[in-house]
């Protein structure tokens, strides 16, 4: 390999050090008015963001363009535009590539180096992109066009699988929210279905119709939880310096330290309190359920199931349920969940522990699921960046791909 001495960059043999001005032409586009942008024009805005800034009837620029944002908080931003577009006036489009690049090799180029062309940016207010940084951007590239082609295929094929998971999981957590709703305002009955009311019977109560045989009660009423509040323990950040460990300490929103120490132990379910963080929270997922030993500060709930109520139906009965409604203000912006509040949280419950058991089955059944989609895409995601790493830099060759084709 030889070695760049201003750049200490090392060129693979026959590959070379490309600026992208070299390689292409770069074109900033023409600002369309915003007024004049629709929801279901024919082809799509490209300006500043990640995705279309609107759709137009109009186009002033061909498919299968490389663009890259110019300004906005995602100016650097790569993309490749498979369909006619309208290039605006943050988007630059890079055209009329040198014939010896090819167009799918420079989007998977520079995308593998889109963290350092957004280094490029400049401006504290409305950061964008100078063209003078863009056309000097530089980039590796093998001078044999199948070397290209080869790499850029598999990339591509790793993107597709990508893009695959992403639909899959997007679909699959749309249907995930309604099965979750219904499982836990209409349970399943004795043959193993999620009720309807057409098919079963239903009761009022304050929370809407549910099952005749569910109960509507608030985690104050009698044999509902154990609360164990007198666990709580806070430490201070100057001796949970010198208490490093493998016991997770909770606060009002998650884990924020590990000691050497325990003070719980179990499957309980923690209620944040309070908190800087806590209002944004409790829109999310604002329950945590625990399973081993554990320490809780004085910002979080501890709460166990009875033999009426399990531990885990309290978890995922409260998770993503909004309760702001219960809680109380401390000042401007600050809330809390005191205990007060917390035993005056409703909950519906299914009189069977067996159909409890039975539809938190199911709930982490499903969980197990999307988890695994999750673990696909992250893995995928990782296997893309070594191959970017490794194919990008010519730290690995596909010569042996390029032979096979050479007498085509």
């Amino acid at each position: 390999m030889e070695e760049n001495q201003s750049q200490q960059i090392l060129i693979p043999e026959g590959w070379k050090l490309n600026k992208l001005d070299s390689v292409c032409r770069i074109k900033k586009g023409v600002q369309f008015n915003k007024v004049e942008l629709t929801k279901s024009g024919m082809y799509p805005c490209i300006n500043g963001g990640i995705e279309p800034s609107g759709w137009s009837d109009l186009w002033n620029t061909d498919e299968n363009t490389i663009t890259i944002s110019e300004g906005g908080n995602s100016c650097g931003y790569v993309n490749f535009i498979e369909t006619k577009f309208w290039s605006g006036g943050h988007c630059y489009s890079l055209l009329d590539l040198r014939s010896d690049m090819q167009n799918d090799f420079l989007y998977q180029a520079l995308k593998g180096r889109q963290n350092l062309i957004m280094d490029l940016r400049v401006g504290s207010g409305l950061p964008n992109i100078q063209q003078k940084a863009i056309k000097q951007f530089e980039f590796l590239s093998p001078d044999n066009n199948s070397e290209q082609k080869k790499i850029a295929t598999i990339l591509s094929k790793v993107d597709e699988a990508i893009t695959q998971t992403e639909r899959h999981i997007a679909k699959y957590t749309r249907i995930k929210t309604g099965l979750m709703q219904d499982l836990l305002t209409k349970g399943i009955d004795e043959n193993g279905n999620i009720r309807s009311e057409e098919t079963h019977e239903f009761k009022d109560s304050p929370l809407g119709k549910i099952p005749k045989e569910w109960e509507y009660k608030t985690l104050g009423d009698n044999n509902i939880i154990e609360l164990h509040n007198n666990k709580r323990k806070p430490i201070s950040s100057k001796d949970r310096a010198n208490m490093i460990g493998d016991y997770p300490y909770y606060g009002a929103t998650g884990i924020i330290d590990m000691l050497n120490v325990f003070r719980v132990d179990g499957e309980f379910v923690l209620f944040g309190e309070d908190g800087d963080h806590f209002l944004k929270w409790v829109f999310q997922e604002q329950t945590i359920l625990t399973n081993g030993k554990f320490n809780v500060s004085n910002h979080a709930h501890i709460v166990k199931g009875t033999s009426k109520c399990s531990t885990k139906w309290i978890h995922y009965f409260f998770c993503h349920r909004d309760i702001t409604f219960y809680l109380t203000r401390q000042g401007a912006g600050r809330f809390k969940l005191n205990k007060t509040s917390l035993l005056s949280l409703p909950i519906l419950l299914p009189m069977s522990k067996n159909e409890q058991k039975a539809i938190i089955e199911r709930i982490e059944k499903v969980n197990e699921y999307s988890d695994n989609l999750n673990l696909r895409q992250n893995k995928l995601q990782s296997i893309k960046t070594g191959l970017m790493q490794d194919l990008l830099s010519g730290k690995v060759r596909v010569n042996h791909l390029i032979k096979e084709t050479a007498n085509v």
